[in-house]
């Protein structure tokens, strides 16, 4: 891809505009598929500055979303967003581009996937970690059905984290379903790098004489006795791994493919319609690296990637300060009867997978309460890795949560700070 595109007037879109429903790019050759991303990106920037949005995490999963519709028969093929914020672009390729700057307005589009809005929304959640279930539900449905059909789960890697999501794939690969999960890795923390090589063997392992061979080879080891067997196919296995690492998610009954490079197409498109071929393997999981804001100047250079934004300038990506909203989900943190118990410890909020820091604020010791002369009380979070798989906390964070201790004192990672003088008074602070 080209140098990251700032656009300063609404996007010129000449494949785009000829493109009304997947069905439309599926005669575009590689070449035009590549054009056809950049103007999607192009577009999506442009309507997230006039409504707000998911912009960071859309921007990751452009080329993305085009190679998955090229390749599969949407909607026949189920094609499943876990969460769906990230599903702006996937709109427009879907009949819903004329409506794109109604996101997350009233009567407007949604900002998730939504089923009663489009038959290409076979799923919607809005919260993370459900896809891979809710696709092994329709690939068993399938089957028992007749319907030959392919079913894809994308699924981050913070969302993997789940539990939900590993007892899907623990109960796929018991089932040996025909279920494709792309995992969209955009932290890189646990896949080596990507590149021309990578993209080969992906190719590779994942074509249709391949795929053969193996079936003929265990076919083979079959015939031997079973502790032979066992140690042949764990040797193939572990072989694999070393070539691609994946090695946890053959032990769930996948079959791993990748890493391979996310945006670039020209490495995606053979790799997926290998997957697309890959006939009575049981569940595939392709590994794709991707950069949440990819493309867009801004966003790259942005610390949170502009992972959730109000309307912005598209040429600089300073962002209009949108009016107070309604409180968010984590001021009880801030309530006086949950900051008494953080402050005595017996209470340790934790970010989620998604990573950031739950809402500080400053806090006021309830009238009677013996510690009322510290007077107003900050409660300072620190900030922390993801607690994502892919993520490795630094040595600093791991020795602070040593300190954690089960029925012992103050965690050694929450800091108080005194504030407002000895009577108590104080405004509160700004949210974080």
């Amino acid at each position: 891809m080209n140098a990251p595109i700032v656009p300063t007037t609404r996007p010129t879109t000449p494949l785009l505009d000829r493109v009304h429903v997947p069905q439309d790019l599926r005669n575009f050759s590689t070449e035009q598929l590549i054009q056809l991303a950049d103007e999607l990106r192009c577009e999506t920037i442009d309507a997230v500055s006039t409504t707000g949005g998911h912009l960071g995490a859309s921007l990751g999963v452009v080329e993305l979303t085009v190679a998955l519709h090229a390749v599969f028969d949407t909607p026949h093929d189920r094609l499943i967003w876990d969460v769906g914020h990230q599903t702006y672009p996937h709109k427009i390729l879907c009949g819903r581009r004329a409506r794109i700057r109604s996101i997350r307005q009233g009567a407007g589009l949604a900002g998730f996937t939504r089923r009663a809005e489009s038959e290409y929304d076979p799923f919607g959640a809005g919260h993370s970690s459900t896809s891979i279930s809710a696709g092994l539900g329709m690939a068993v449905a399938s089957a028992m059905q007749d319907t030959p059909r392919n079913v894809v789960a994308v699924i981050g890697d913070g969302a993997i984290s789940a539990g939900m999501a590993y007892e899907a794939m623990n109960n796929a690969g018991a089932l040996k379903s025909r279920l494709v999960v792309v995992l969209n890795d955009n932290d890189m923390s646990i896949a080596p790098p990507v590149g021309a090589m990578s993209a080969y063997l992906s190719r590779i392992l994942s074509s249709q004489s391949f795929l053969s061979l193996r079936d003929i080879a265990i076919k083979m080891a079959k015939k031997f006795p079973k502790g032979i067997e066992r140690t042949a196919r764990r040797a193939e296995e572990y072989a694999r791994g070393l070539v691609t690492g994946g090695t946890l998610f053959e032990e769930l009954g996948f079959y791993y493919v990748g890493p391979i490079d996310g945006h670039n197409l020209e490495h995606l498109l053979p790799v997926l319609r290998n997957v697309r071929e890959a006939d009575d393997h049981g569940p595939i999981l392709l590994h794709v690296i991707t950069q949440k804001g990819r493309g867009y100047a801004p966003a790259e250079a942005s610390a949170d990637k502009l992972h959730a934004v109000s309307k912005f300038n598209v040429l600089t990506g300073e962002q209009v300060k949108a009016p107070p909203g309604p409180p968010t989900c984590t001021l009880p943190l801030s309530s006086p009867s949950t900051s008494v118990a953080v402050a005595l410890g017996s209470l340790a909020p934790f970010p989620a997978a998604g990573g950031g820091r739950p809402t500080a604020k400053a806090v006021r010791c309830p009238p009677g309460d013996p510690r009322k002369g510290l007077g107003t009380t900050r409660v300072t979070v620190p900030e922390m890795a993801s607690t994502s798989m892919t993520s490795s906390r630094p040595a600093e964070t791991r020795k602070r949560l040593s300190g954690v201790k089960r029925g012992g004192p103050r965690p050694q990672h929450w800091e108080l700070e005194g504030g407002g003088g000895a009577d108590g008074d104080g405004e509160e602070e700004e949210e974080e």
